[in-house]
């Protein structure tokens, strides 16, 4: 009979070394124009319908502008500012406090962990 356990073969595999967290990238201006524009319409209780059609742009296109799926020309832009009650030059300090917003904020998930 062995005297040896079964966990005396056992062998310990080391995880290899966690690699540094890639650098954060920067959010695209045509994701955070999006949000901001999908932001503001929703806190008026707008549908999207009607701010296409207040703003003189197709519904699909504006659509497409909110998923951040479309770069809109300047003239598109301010419709939809306007269309929202805001100018240009509002829209623009929206998106940038959006944009320092998010870069502000904690890198929070920098991998996966497995428990067993």
């Amino acid at each position: 009979m062995n005297s040896q356990s079964p966990n005396d073969h056992a062998r310990v595999i080391p995880l290899r070394p966690q690699e540094p967290a890639p650098e954060p990238r920067e959010p695209l201006w045509r994701d955070l124009l999006g949000d901001v524009l999908r932001k503001q319409r929703l806190a008026q209780e707008r549908t999207l319908k009607e701010v296409a059609e207040t703003a003189r742009i197709s519904l699909p296109y504006l659509s497409e502008i909110e998923r951040g799926r479309k770069e809109a020309s300047s003239e598109v832009l301010g419709a939809a500012a306007r269309a929202l009650g805001l100018d240009l030059g509002g829209l623009l300090t929206l998106v940038q406090t959006e944009f320092t917003r998010r870069q502000a904020a904690p890198n929070t998930h920098r991998g996966m962990c497995l428990a067993a």
